[in-house]
């Protein structure tokens, strides 16, 4: 058995309304990914643009970490965002640029008491071990800060 859809339900204000939310909500995701990655470049040696086009795999593993981190933390903020659409993508945004300053922050404290040589990771043609651990370190700081927007 189907459930009863109720078409009259379907305001079209309403969906105008969500679509624009989701649209707005899209491009704070994305901004901050960008802001991730732009601190995440400028705290490591070397253009981790270039390194990541020219296919060095630490620094595309690296990079995707760090923007699965500050998905998590985006997610987590949207979802508990207020019903006042200003309110959740300020939240978000706060949220978000909180989020990309604790995990480039623990990153290179991490990489500063292991002695990781971020540059020579970076630059390698093939994958090393340390890089799972920044990695994780990415990944990790991303979850605790979205679990702390709860």
């Amino acid at each position: 058995m189907t459930p009863d859809v109720h078409l009259a339900a379907l305001d079209g204000a309403v969906i105008g309304t969500g679509i624009g939310a989701i649209l707005l909500y899209a491009v704070l995701g994305v901004l901050l990914m960008l802001l991730g990655f732009f601190a995440v470049d400028l705290t490591t040696p070397g253009p981790l643009n270039r390194q990541v086009r020219e296919g060095r795999p630490n620094a595309v593993i690296i990079t995707a970490a760090g923007m699965v981190g500050i998905a998590f933390i985006v997610v987590v903020s949207i979802y508990v965002s207020s019903g006042a659409l200003l309110d959740g993508l300020l939240t978000t945004l706060i949220f978000g640029v909180v989020g990309v300053v604790a995990q480039v922050l623990g990153a290179r404290l991490l990489e500063w008491i292991t002695g990781i040589d971020m540059r020579a990771v970076l630059a390698g043609e093939t994958t090393v071990p340390q890089v799972y651990l920044v990695a994780a370190v990415h990944i990790a700081l991303g979850l605790v800060v979205a679990v702390a927007i709860i």
